[in-house]
């Protein structure tokens, strides 16, 4: 017989929560301050953050606990969700284009509906399915001019569908492309092999919807780690290899990875130079919950 778990964790007012956060050991020295970030933010939002002060048997707080250092790692990893999402995003359009852009030459404006390209033929039948039915939902100017003007094919031209699919989307339709060579083609302005690109891209797609949905970014563990490369010699040197395929502490290598896409998509960029600054404000935080290894400052392409 299955025994009944039921919850009884009670509501607590503003006031109660912050008495609670004290009684367990937490220091608030500003009560008014508190009570506005549990109202704006959430107690349930800032555990994620104050989890790192609790003692072993996880039910108090260790010494040195305190609400205002608890407030400053949230902002920290607010910042770092911005940034990271900038540099992902750069990625994400670039992928766009360059994945329209190689399939319109290869076949055509609508070469990305033959079912042949795909390795697997049931499930581009059911990405294929998703896509008409986002095109008939969508409200974008340029997808209301193709039905409104155009009905064959049913489904506008590959660089219509590529600016209006999500980047998992995007992910997915790269990723189950049959042929290497166009796979390489799409790569190429990536600087990196395309089975490298594709296990990277299904990496960043996690990390932008953490970012896209204010999730916690600083000292996360991925569904979806990497491949990491080996070359060039410079990324595979600044990149952790003893966490490769850990979903643990990933959030070093994404950085670096970012950084190394960034660069090659867009040379004169400062994104490097603006992490490292953010990097250097954090809150009396230790970077190796966020998979960095000592000697990190030293490594190539941070330098």
């Amino acid at each position: 017989m299955v025994m009944s778990r039921p919850f009884a964790k009670p509501s607590l007012t503003f006031n109660q929560q912050i008495a609670h956060l004290q009684a367990s050991g937490m220091t608030v020295a500003d009560t008014p301050r508190a009570e506005a970030w549990l109202q704006h933010v959430s107690y349930y939002r800032l555990s994620g953050y104050w989890h790192v002060w609790k003692d072993n048997a996880g039910t108090g707080f260790l010494p040195g606990a305190d609400f205002d250092a608890v407030c400053a790692l949230y902002t920290f990893d607010r910042d770092l969700r911005s940034i990271v999402g900038g540099a992902v995003e750069r990625v994400e359009v670039a992928l766009r284009g360059s994945w329209a852009y190689q399939l319109a030459h290869r076949g055509g404006p609508h070469a990305y509906l033959d079912a042949a390209l795909y390795e697997d033929r049931r499930e581009f039948q059911a990405m294929l399915g998703k896509l008409a039915t986002d095109t008939g939902r969508s409200a974008e100017t340029y997808i209301r001019h193709y039905r409104d003007n155009y009905d064959d094919p049913a489904l506008p031209a590959v660089w219509m569908v590529a600016e209006m699919m999500s980047f998992g989307q995007l992910s997915r339709w790269y990723s189950l492309l049959r042929d290497p060579a166009l796979r390489q083609a799409i790569a190429a302005p990536f600087g990196l092999r395309e089975e490298l690109l594709v296990s990277i891209v299904k990496h960043l797609v996690d990390v932008r919807n953490i970012c896209a949905h204010h999730g916690r970014l600083w000292n996360r563990g991925f569904r979806s780690p990497p491949r990491l490369p080996q070359r060039p010699a410079e990324l595979g040197a600044t990149l952790d290899a003893s966490r490769a395929g850990n979903a643990a502490g990933q959030v070093y290598n994404a950085l670096v990875l970012l950084i190394y896409l960034v660069r090659q998509l867009a040379p004169t960029s400062t994104w490097r130079d603006e992490l490292i600054t953010l990097l250097a404000s954090r809150p009396a935080g230790d970077l190796v919950s966020m998979g960095f290894p000592a000697d990190w400052q030293t490594r190539s392409l941070w330098t």
